[in-house]
Protein backbone atom coordinates (compact mmCIF):
# COMPACT_ATOMS: atom_id res chain seq x y z
CA UNK A 1 0.00 0.00 0.00
CA UNK A 2 1.49 3.28 -0.96
CA UNK A 3 1.46 6.80 1.18
CA UNK A 4 -0.81 8.41 -1.24
CA UNK A 5 -3.34 4.93 -1.09
CA UNK A 6 -2.67 5.11 2.93
CA UNK A 7 -3.61 8.95 3.36
CA UNK A 8 -6.72 8.35 1.06
CA UNK A 9 -8.06 6.01 3.54
CA UNK A 10 -7.46 7.68 6.68
CA UNK A 11 -9.11 10.79 5.81
CA UNK A 12 -12.22 9.05 5.22
CA UNK A 13 -12.11 7.64 8.73
CA UNK A 14 -13.99 11.23 10.43
CA UNK A 15 -17.25 10.88 11.16
CA UNK A 16 -17.33 6.74 9.83
CA UNK A 17 -20.82 5.86 12.27
CA UNK A 18 -20.02 2.03 13.43
CA UNK A 19 -21.73 0.23 15.82
CA UNK A 20 -20.10 -1.88 18.55
CA UNK A 21 -22.21 -4.59 20.44
CA UNK A 22 -20.75 -7.32 23.15
CA UNK A 23 -18.88 -7.41 26.60
CA UNK A 24 -18.78 -4.15 28.31
CA UNK A 25 -15.25 -4.02 30.53
CA UNK A 26 -14.12 -1.88 33.22
CA UNK A 27 -10.10 -1.74 33.41
CA UNK A 28 -8.39 -1.06 36.64
CA UNK A 29 -4.91 0.08 37.35
CA UNK A 30 -3.00 0.23 40.19
CA UNK A 31 0.65 1.63 40.12
CA UNK A 32 3.82 1.07 42.08
CA UNK A 33 6.63 -0.10 42.62
CA UNK A 34 8.64 -3.38 44.32
CA UNK A 35 11.16 -2.82 47.03
CA UNK A 36 10.83 -5.62 48.85
CA UNK A 37 9.38 -9.56 49.34
CA UNK A 38 6.56 -10.52 51.66
CA UNK A 39 7.68 -11.74 54.85
CA UNK A 40 3.92 -13.76 55.01
CA UNK A 41 4.77 -15.22 51.96
CA UNK A 42 7.18 -15.35 48.56
CA UNK A 43 5.47 -12.64 47.06
CA UNK A 44 6.46 -9.04 46.01
CA UNK A 45 5.06 -5.71 48.17
CA UNK A 46 3.89 -2.81 45.84
CA UNK A 47 3.68 0.16 46.89
CA UNK A 48 0.71 2.27 45.44
CA UNK A 49 1.85 5.41 43.89
CA UNK A 50 -1.98 6.26 41.90
CA UNK A 51 -4.68 4.52 40.21
CA UNK A 52 -6.90 5.00 37.18
CA UNK A 53 -9.27 3.56 35.35
CA UNK A 54 -9.89 2.49 31.90
CA UNK A 55 -12.40 1.13 29.00
CA UNK A 56 -12.10 -2.36 27.80
CA UNK A 57 -13.73 -4.89 25.27
CA UNK A 58 -16.42 -3.84 23.52
CA UNK A 59 -16.10 -0.34 25.94
CA UNK A 60 -12.53 -0.18 24.47
CA UNK A 61 -12.85 -0.95 20.54
CA UNK A 62 -15.67 2.06 21.25
CA UNK A 63 -12.84 4.15 22.65
CA UNK A 64 -10.11 3.42 19.61
CA UNK A 65 -12.39 4.25 17.45
CA UNK A 66 -13.31 7.48 18.58
CA UNK A 67 -9.80 8.10 18.65
CA UNK A 68 -9.23 7.10 15.15
CA UNK A 69 -12.12 9.80 14.13
CA UNK A 70 -15.12 7.63 14.32
CA UNK A 71 -18.54 7.92 16.15
CA UNK A 72 -19.29 4.61 17.34
CA UNK A 73 -22.52 3.31 18.55
CA UNK A 74 -21.76 1.51 21.35
CA UNK A 75 -24.92 -1.83 22.56
CA UNK A 76 -24.01 -3.79 25.87
CA UNK A 77 -24.86 -4.41 29.65
CA UNK A 78 -23.79 -3.70 32.76
CA UNK A 79 -24.66 -3.98 36.55
CA UNK A 80 -26.54 -1.80 38.77
CA UNK A 81 -23.77 -1.53 40.99
CA UNK A 82 -21.01 0.95 41.85
CA UNK A 83 -18.21 -0.60 38.87
CA UNK A 84 -21.56 -0.10 36.53
CA UNK A 85 -21.56 3.52 36.94
CA UNK A 86 -17.97 3.67 37.24
CA UNK A 87 -17.95 2.65 33.86
CA UNK A 88 -21.03 4.64 32.32
CA UNK A 89 -18.91 7.73 33.81
CA UNK A 90 -15.67 6.58 31.95
CA UNK A 91 -17.99 6.61 28.69
CA UNK A 92 -19.16 9.96 29.00
CA UNK A 93 -15.30 11.18 29.87
CA UNK A 94 -14.07 9.40 26.21
CA UNK A 95 -17.13 11.35 24.34
CA UNK A 96 -19.12 7.71 24.09
CA UNK A 97 -22.97 7.61 23.91
CA UNK A 98 -24.24 5.37 26.30
CA UNK A 99 -27.91 5.09 25.34
CA UNK A 100 -27.12 1.58 24.18
CA UNK A 101 -26.18 0.57 27.66
CA UNK A 102 -28.91 -1.31 29.47
CA UNK A 103 -28.66 -2.07 33.19
CA UNK A 104 -29.48 -5.40 34.66
CA UNK A 105 -29.93 -5.61 38.63
CA UNK A 106 -27.95 -8.89 39.91
CA UNK A 107 -25.06 -8.62 37.35
CA UNK A 108 -21.75 -8.27 38.27
CA UNK A 109 -20.59 -5.24 36.27
CA UNK A 110 -17.09 -7.18 34.99
CA UNK A 111 -13.71 -5.43 36.43
CA UNK A 112 -10.26 -6.33 35.47
CA UNK A 113 -7.58 -5.04 38.32
CA UNK A 114 -4.12 -4.75 37.15
CA UNK A 115 -1.35 -4.40 39.60
CA UNK A 116 1.93 -2.69 37.52
CA UNK A 117 5.08 -1.93 39.22
CA UNK A 118 8.13 -1.42 37.38
CA UNK A 119 6.63 -1.25 33.89
CA UNK A 120 5.35 -4.88 34.32
CA UNK A 121 2.13 -6.30 35.18
CA UNK A 122 2.49 -8.34 38.43
CA UNK A 123 -1.02 -9.85 39.06
CA UNK A 124 -4.63 -9.19 37.36
CA UNK A 125 -7.40 -9.78 39.35
CA UNK A 126 -10.63 -10.37 37.46
CA UNK A 127 -14.11 -9.94 39.29
CA UNK A 128 -17.21 -10.36 36.82
CA UNK A 129 -20.32 -12.80 35.74
CA UNK A 130 -20.54 -15.03 33.04
CA UNK A 131 -24.10 -16.21 33.16
CA UNK A 132 -26.33 -15.27 29.98
CA UNK A 133 -28.00 -11.63 30.31
CA UNK A 134 -32.04 -12.44 30.46
CA UNK A 135 -34.28 -12.57 27.85
CA UNK A 136 -35.94 -9.50 28.81
CA UNK A 137 -32.58 -7.33 28.21
CA UNK A 138 -31.48 -9.78 25.25
CA UNK A 139 -34.92 -8.26 23.51
CA UNK A 140 -34.13 -4.58 23.98
CA UNK A 141 -30.07 -5.28 22.87
CA UNK A 142 -31.20 -6.44 19.61
CA UNK A 143 -34.18 -4.31 18.81
CA UNK A 144 -31.80 -1.06 20.06
CA UNK A 145 -28.89 -2.20 17.72
CA UNK A 146 -31.34 -3.15 14.67
CA UNK A 147 -32.79 0.17 15.17
CA UNK A 148 -29.73 1.71 14.87
CA UNK A 149 -28.67 -0.48 11.16
CA UNK A 150 -30.35 2.09 8.80
CA UNK A 151 -27.59 4.90 10.12
CA UNK A 152 -24.52 3.30 10.47
CA UNK A 153 -21.98 1.44 7.53
CA UNK A 154 -21.09 -1.48 10.06
CA UNK A 155 -21.94 -3.65 13.17
CA UNK A 156 -19.01 -5.39 15.48
CA UNK A 157 -19.34 -7.84 17.70
CA UNK A 158 -16.87 -7.82 20.63
CA UNK A 159 -17.53 -11.55 22.39
CA UNK A 160 -15.75 -12.66 25.49
CA UNK A 161 -18.08 -15.39 26.75
CA UNK A 162 -19.41 -12.70 29.33
CA UNK A 163 -22.99 -13.99 28.64
CA UNK A 164 -24.01 -10.36 26.30
CA UNK A 165 -23.88 -12.14 22.58
CA UNK A 166 -25.96 -15.37 23.30
CA UNK A 167 -26.78 -17.36 20.13
CA UNK A 168 -30.32 -15.81 19.06
CA UNK A 169 -28.82 -12.65 19.98
CA UNK A 170 -25.89 -12.66 17.47
CA UNK A 171 -27.76 -14.41 14.78
CA UNK A 172 -30.91 -11.67 15.08
CA UNK A 173 -28.27 -9.05 14.16
CA UNK A 174 -26.37 -10.65 11.59
CA UNK A 175 -29.12 -11.57 9.31
CA UNK A 176 -30.34 -7.56 10.32
CA UNK A 177 -26.81 -6.40 9.26
CA UNK A 178 -26.74 -8.00 6.40
CA UNK A 179 -30.22 -7.29 4.80
CA UNK A 180 -29.51 -3.59 5.64
CA UNK A 181 -26.16 -4.12 3.92
CA UNK A 182 -23.63 -2.86 6.21
CA UNK A 183 -20.21 -4.66 6.98
CA UNK A 184 -20.51 -7.23 9.72
CA UNK A 185 -17.12 -8.16 11.60
CA UNK A 186 -16.70 -10.56 14.64
CA UNK A 187 -13.92 -11.00 16.92
CA UNK A 188 -14.89 -14.33 18.48
CA UNK A 189 -13.91 -16.58 22.09
CA UNK A 190 -14.69 -19.81 22.36
CA UNK A 191 -18.64 -20.23 23.55
CA UNK A 192 -19.86 -18.83 20.53
CA UNK A 193 -16.87 -19.59 17.51
CA UNK A 194 -19.21 -20.50 15.10
CA UNK A 195 -22.14 -18.75 15.41
CA UNK A 196 -20.79 -15.84 13.59
CA UNK A 197 -21.05 -18.13 10.42
CA UNK A 198 -22.49 -15.54 7.92
CA UNK A 199 -20.26 -12.32 8.67
CA UNK A 200 -18.03 -10.44 6.53
CA UNK A 201 -15.06 -10.53 8.93
CA UNK A 202 -14.13 -12.93 11.34
CA UNK A 203 -10.86 -12.35 13.66
CA UNK A 204 -9.68 -14.91 15.95
CA UNK A 205 -6.43 -14.96 17.67
CA UNK A 206 -4.18 -18.19 17.40
CA UNK A 207 -5.00 -19.68 20.84
CA UNK A 208 -8.81 -19.12 20.06
CA UNK A 209 -8.59 -21.18 16.57
CA UNK A 210 -6.25 -23.97 17.66
CA UNK A 211 -8.71 -24.55 21.33
CA UNK A 212 -11.99 -24.65 18.53
CA UNK A 213 -10.67 -26.40 15.98
CA UNK A 214 -8.96 -28.91 18.41
CA UNK A 215 -5.20 -28.69 16.14
CA UNK A 216 -1.95 -27.43 17.52
CA UNK A 217 -0.45 -24.54 14.56
CA UNK A 218 3.82 -25.40 14.77
CA UNK A 219 3.95 -25.00 11.22
CA UNK A 220 3.24 -22.50 7.61
CA UNK A 221 1.29 -25.63 6.78
CA UNK A 222 -1.24 -26.22 10.44
CA UNK A 223 -1.74 -22.37 9.78
CA UNK A 224 -2.83 -22.75 6.15
CA UNK A 225 -5.07 -26.00 7.01
CA UNK A 226 -6.60 -23.97 9.65
CA UNK A 227 -7.46 -21.01 7.76
CA UNK A 228 -9.05 -23.38 5.18
CA UNK A 229 -11.10 -25.04 7.50
CA UNK A 230 -12.59 -21.85 9.13
CA UNK A 231 -13.25 -20.37 5.97
CA UNK A 232 -15.45 -23.62 4.88
CA UNK A 233 -16.93 -23.38 9.06
CA UNK A 234 -17.89 -19.71 8.46
CA UNK A 235 -19.33 -19.64 4.45
CA UNK A 236 -17.24 -16.91 3.09
CA UNK A 237 -15.83 -14.72 5.61
CA UNK A 238 -13.08 -13.20 5.17
CA UNK A 239 -10.75 -14.84 8.39
CA UNK A 240 -7.74 -12.54 9.52
CA UNK A 241 -6.00 -14.97 12.58
CA UNK A 242 -4.34 -12.58 14.53
CA UNK A 243 -0.97 -14.16 16.34
CA UNK A 244 1.02 -11.61 18.81
CA UNK A 245 4.15 -11.11 18.30
CA UNK A 246 4.29 -13.22 14.59
CA UNK A 247 1.69 -10.95 13.23
CA UNK A 248 -1.18 -11.80 11.19
CA UNK A 249 -2.71 -14.10 8.41
CA UNK A 250 -5.58 -12.91 6.45
CA UNK A 251 -7.78 -15.91 4.50
CA UNK A 252 -9.97 -15.10 1.42
CA UNK A 253 -12.56 -16.99 0.24
CA UNK A 254 -10.75 -17.11 -2.70
CA UNK A 255 -8.23 -19.40 -1.41
CA UNK A 256 -5.44 -16.71 -0.90
CA UNK A 257 -3.67 -16.72 2.12
CA UNK A 258 -1.36 -13.38 3.04
CA UNK A 259 1.24 -13.28 5.94
CA UNK A 260 1.17 -10.03 7.37
CA UNK A 261 4.50 -9.42 9.98
CA UNK A 262 4.27 -7.49 12.77
CA UNK A 263 4.99 -3.83 13.08
CA UNK A 264 5.84 -3.78 16.29
CA UNK A 265 9.04 -1.82 17.11
CA UNK A 266 8.94 -3.06 21.16
CA UNK A 267 6.41 -5.08 22.66
CA UNK A 268 5.45 -4.28 25.97
CA UNK A 269 1.82 -4.95 27.26
CA UNK A 270 -0.32 -7.04 24.34
CA UNK A 271 -3.65 -6.23 26.61
CA UNK A 272 -6.05 -4.54 24.09
CA UNK A 273 -4.15 -5.22 21.08
CA UNK A 274 -7.09 -7.26 19.53
CA UNK A 275 -9.35 -4.49 20.37
CA UNK A 276 -7.43 -1.70 18.74
CA UNK A 277 -6.82 -3.99 15.71
CA UNK A 278 -10.86 -4.85 15.21
CA UNK A 279 -11.36 -1.43 15.30
CA UNK A 280 -8.50 -0.39 12.98
CA UNK A 281 -9.68 -3.33 10.43
CA UNK A 282 -13.51 -2.55 10.51
CA UNK A 283 -12.97 1.44 10.18
CA UNK A 284 -10.79 0.93 7.04
CA UNK A 285 -12.69 -1.25 5.44
CA UNK A 286 -16.20 1.24 5.64
CA UNK A 287 -13.20 4.04 4.58
CA UNK A 288 -13.06 2.23 0.89
CA UNK A 289 -9.94 -0.01 1.97
CA UNK A 290 -10.08 -3.65 0.67
CA UNK A 291 -9.67 -5.85 3.35
CA UNK A 292 -5.60 -6.51 2.30
CA UNK A 293 -4.83 -2.78 2.91
CA UNK A 294 -7.55 -2.52 6.10
CA UNK A 295 -5.38 -6.02 7.95
CA UNK A 296 -2.38 -3.86 7.04
CA UNK A 297 -3.51 -0.69 8.78
CA UNK A 298 -4.70 -2.79 11.49
CA UNK A 299 -1.83 -4.21 12.13
CA UNK A 300 0.04 -1.04 12.01
CA UNK A 301 -2.54 0.24 14.84
CA UNK A 302 -1.89 -3.11 17.09
CA UNK A 303 2.03 -2.33 16.34
CA UNK A 304 1.35 0.80 18.64
CA UNK A 305 -0.47 -0.49 20.77
CA UNK A 306 1.66 -3.52 22.23
CA UNK A 307 4.33 -0.53 22.82
CA UNK A 308 1.81 1.06 25.43
CA UNK A 309 1.77 -0.15 28.84
CA UNK A 310 -2.05 -1.23 29.76
CA UNK A 311 -5.19 -0.45 27.38
CA UNK A 312 -4.67 2.47 25.77
CA UNK A 313 -6.51 3.20 22.45
CA UNK A 314 -4.74 4.68 19.59
CA UNK A 315 -5.20 8.01 18.51
CA UNK A 316 -5.13 9.49 14.41
CA UNK A 317 -2.17 11.00 15.12
CA UNK A 318 -0.11 7.87 15.74
CA UNK A 319 -1.14 6.21 13.42
CA UNK A 320 -1.14 8.51 10.71
CA UNK A 321 3.03 9.12 11.83
CA UNK A 322 3.48 5.76 11.09
CA UNK A 323 1.67 4.55 7.79
CA UNK A 324 2.54 8.01 6.31
CA UNK A 325 6.26 7.97 7.60
CA UNK A 326 7.81 6.83 3.88
CA UNK A 327 6.25 4.98 1.02
CA UNK A 328 5.15 6.72 -2.53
Amino acid sequence: MTRRRARKILSLFKGKRIAVVGDLMLDEYVWGNVTRVSPEAPVPVVEVSSESVGLGGAANVAANLVCLGAEPVLFGVVGRDPQGKRLLRALDDAGIDRDGIFLESGRATTVKTRIIAHQQQVVRVDRESTTRVGRAVQKRLVAAVEGALGSVEAVIFEDYDKGVLTASVIRRIIESGRANGVIVAADPKFDHFFDYRGVNLFKPNQAETERVLGIKIESDEDLLVAGSQLLDLLGGASVLITRGERGMVLFQATGEATVIPTMAREIYDVSGAGDTTMAALTLALTAGGSIEEAAAIANHAAGIEVGKIGVVPVRYQELSRVLLDGGD
